[in-house]
């Protein structure tokens, strides 16, 4: 029997060391399905020269910038555009979307390589405690990640191409010497425009995905009302996705602002320059404005869309919240009415009966459980006027701290974004209209 009895706990005990070693083989699995997305990211932006860790990264960062957003095309326009005007060609159409081209991208990676100097970017993208060490949460996270590619591609391809056929027309009409000569000119521009547009989208959908790594945590809060916790872990939880947030606006807030107000007025400018001059405007000397219009509009709507996104998401746990008291109220009237007319035992003090609410209530709107974002710790039973007190405070709470994305106090929501919205659409439309259409005439 002893020996018997040593053989079951051997077995025992070598089925639950196999069951961590299979675990912690998981656990590794998750987190390298992360790392490699991660690696590739900042493989990404290394290239780019987001990742500015060194003098020297800073300063091959900056010269290749200056060189390949700048130089180049002042080089071209300087030497093999002609000097007099003509119907196909306005040089100073040309130097002014360089300049706002230039500035845009300037500061996006300005910013972008000093959040990613000061944090790495784990901890850049990631501003919760786990910085992306979530298990539950890996394939959404990593699917982010993807995403962030498809975004950056979708919006970018379409825009080159039309880029592209802009200075091959261009070129035909307007050729600049040999045609060897011509295609150099043409490829030249086309990498200059496609890396400087690259680099200001970059920094656009960089605010997305952090913006969408949050909106995780959110939809993982909603789900944590499903469980038997006090009303105080649920307090402080939402005291720390409220910090997170302040976190991503306190980082990005210079950066929404300036490209708002640089977008703002790259649009008038053209806006102005298209409608005060006297010449003829048509597609060849007016389509890189729309061409630029386009990119810059597409960069703010990325950042409105993240910013607003995530703002109505934590103004929503509101209603959750709300739903989730309600429910519970209602079932803790129910269980006490039938625990009157059941016989009393014990000491005769009435408690409230645990009743957990139906995972289908919350089915159609959340994802997995964040259990890891909660420091759990086992609370005694509160009688059930306590507890409704508790659910009273925090729903409360919630409506006096709905949170979200903001810039120096200014929640950015929807009532915000649509008239940012439409003023910057209506700008963009006025100078399509003006730039990539055939006159009459």
């Amino acid at each position: 029997m002893a020996f018997s009895e040593q053989q079951q706990e051997a077995t025992l005990s070598s089925s639950q060391a196999r069951l961590l070693e299979i675990r912690e083989e998981e656990e590794c699995s998750y987190d390298t399905h992360v790392s490699k997305s991660l690696n590739r990211l900042e493989t990404f932006l290394k290239i780019f020269g987001f990742c500015q860790n060194s003098i020297f990264t800073i300063l091959l960062s900056w010269l290749s910038f200056l060189l390949v957003a700048v130089a180049l095309p002042l080089f071209i326009f300087h030497y093999f555009y002609s000097s007099t005007p003509n119907m196909y060609e306005i040089k100073s159409f040309e130097l002014e979307i360089l300049a706002f081209q230039s500035l845009v991208a300037a500061f996006s990676l300005l910013c972008i390589s000093h959040n990613l100097r000061k944090y790495g970017v784990r901890k850049f993208l990631f501003v919760d405690r786990s910085h992306g060490h979530c298990t539950q949460l890996d394939s959404e996270y990593a699917k982010k990640i993807n995403d962030f590619f498809y975004l950056l591609a979708v919006w970018l391809l379409p825009c080159l191409l039309v880029k592209t056929a802009r200075e091959g027309i261009r070129l035909l009409y307007l050729p600049q010497g040999p045609l060897w000569q011509s295609i150099a000119i043409l490829i030249a521009l086309t990498i200059s425009w496609t890396y400087s547009s690259v680099i200001f989208l970059s920094g656009c959908t960089l605010f997305n995905l952090v913006c969408n790594f949050q909106v995780i945590r959110f939809d993982n809060y909603g789900k944590l009302l499903e469980k038997d916790l006090d009303v105080s872990e649920y307090i402080e939880e939402h005291i720390r996705l409220t910090h997170y947030m302040s976190k991503i606006s306190h980082r990005f807030r210079i950066f929404f602002v300036f490209e708002l107000l640089v977008v703002t007025a790259s649009l008038f400018v053209a806006l102005v320059e298209t409608t005060g001059n006297h010449g003829l405007i048509n597609l060849i000397n007016g389509a890189d404005f729309g061409v630029t219009a386009i990119v810059e509009l597409v960069g703010l709507v990325i950042c409105l869309h993240a910013a607003t996104r995530v703002s109505h998401r934590a103004q929503g746990i509101v209603s959750v919240a709300t739903r989730w008291h309600s429910m519970a109220t209602c079932a803790s009237n129910e269980t006490s009415s039938s625990a009157s007319q059941a016989p009393i035992s014990g000491n005769g003090d009435c408690m409230e009966v645990s009743v957990p609410l139906s995972s289908d209530f919350f089915h159609h709107t959340y994802s997995e459980s964040d259990l890891e974002a909660v420091d759990y710790v086992p609370i005694p039973t509160n009688t059930a006027l306590s507890t409704y007190q508790k659910r009273q405070s925090f729903v409360m709470y919630l409506m006096a701290n709905p949170g979200g994305f903001t810039v120096f106090g200014w929640r950015i929501d929807r009532a915000l974004v649509n008239t940012i919205f439409f003023l910057e659409v209506s700008l963009a439309m006025f100078v399509l209209g003006k730039t990539i259409t055939f006159p009459s005439q």
